[in-house]
């Protein structure tokens, strides 16, 4: 059994770790730390856990995550630099669902997120856990630096026209909606439901903090020696409380003879990536809940542009689940356990 730690327990994404690993066969969850928590049985802030855990939260502890086989961080940006060290060192491996190793470029990541690295020697070492790109890495990785909500809607959606050279890299454009809870769990007037419901908006149209981790994934992908991608990402805010819709557009560089058997051959032995049949669109409430991504692609009226569509649930193929995959794969366990369940519909 993987005993597993969580650092920022009382957030989505900590209690979509704590929904998800109730139900793993391989894990159980030994430790939970919340400074604000700190006593409070985990059921009593999460009641649909009463039953799954007898839990209490804890302050963050280097010596009690030590004993973990692994931990998430599920906390926001620069707190996991300030534990990484003691936890690396102890050969402790961390599955960090937070942006602080995501982005190699230190500079890059310090001007977006407006602070200091605490950790930048370990940046290098971390793995980028997009497994449907990185599978081998991840499998021998101490560090693995789970993706973004969004980068990881684009990455899948970009991936196969990228990888085969087929469009402008220079002029890529992402049109992407997130659910409310992509903001994580914070009381802001900005996401109030009087301010949400029955609207739709875009925000961080000058610069969002996803692009740079984006553009370097995509980069990533692209044969070697090809200059760095340039995307137009805007973001928008959906009257929904979860779920990721990304609208991607590309110039093809020439004629592609069947761009649906493209995808569905990238991805035909992806268990968490599903290719629609040609002429159908994805809805965000057909991965409610689930680790899957689900894309459709076309070119309309054959003109040169390529549109592909792309949905997750920002909370678990966006996050948690991914973690979770990310964990399977570590462990060398069936990629897809604890993760199997079909969306929640209505």
């Amino acid at each position: 059994m993987i005993k597993v730690g969580i650092v920022g327990g009382t957030g989505y994404t900590g209690v979509e770790l704590l929904r998800l690993l109730a139900m793993h066969p391989e894990a159980e969850v030994t430790a939970i730390t919340s400074r604000a928590e700190a006593g409070k049985p985990v059921a009593d802030l999460f009641p649909n856990l009463r039953g799954h855990y007898t839990l209490t939260f804890s302050e963050p502890s280097a010596k009690v995550l030590s004993a973990c086989d692994v931990v998430f961080f599920a906390t926001p940006h620069g707190v996991a630099q300030a534990m990484m060290n003691d936890l690396y060192e102890a050969g402790v491996r961390v599955i960090d669902l937070s942006a602080d190793f995501r982005i190699k470029d230190i500079a890059v990541w310090e001007q977006w997120y407006g602070q200091k690295h605490g950790c930048p020697e370990l940046v290098a070492k971390a793995i980028y856990g997009l497994p449907e790109v990185n599978r081998e890495a991840i499998k021998g990785a101490q560090l693995v630096a789970c993706p973004g909500c969004y980068p990881t809607s684009i990455q899948l959606g970009f991936l196969p026209l990228l990888e085969n050279d087929l469009i402008e890299a220079d002029s890529l454009i992402a049109n992407a909606a997130s659910g409310i809870s992509g903001a994580g769990r914070q009381g802001k007037v900005d996401f109030l439901l009087a301010e949400n419901s029955d609207s739709f908006r875009a925000y961080g149209v000058a610069g969002h903090r996803h692009l740079p981790e984006i553009e370097q994934g995509l980069q990533a992908l692209q044969p070697q020696g090809r200059s760095a991608p340039k995307l137009t990402f805007v973001p928008h805010l959906l009257p929904t409380i979860r779920g990721i819709h990304s609208t991607l557009y590309a110039r093809l560089k020439g004629r592609v003879d069947d761009v649906q058997a493209l995808y569905e051959q990238r991805f035909a032995k992806e268990p968490f990536v599903d290719v629609l049949p040609k002429g159908t669109f994805p809805q965000t409430r057909t991965v409610k809940s689930t680790n899957m991504c689900r894309l459709s692609v076309l070119e309309p009226q054959e003109r040169g542009t390529v549109v592909v569509m792309s949905v997750i649930d920002n909370l678990t193929k966006g996050a948690s689940g991914q973690g979770i995959q990310n964990m399977n794969i570590m462990f060398g366990l069936e990629e897809t356990l604890g993760l199997s369940a079909p969306a929640l519909l209505p």
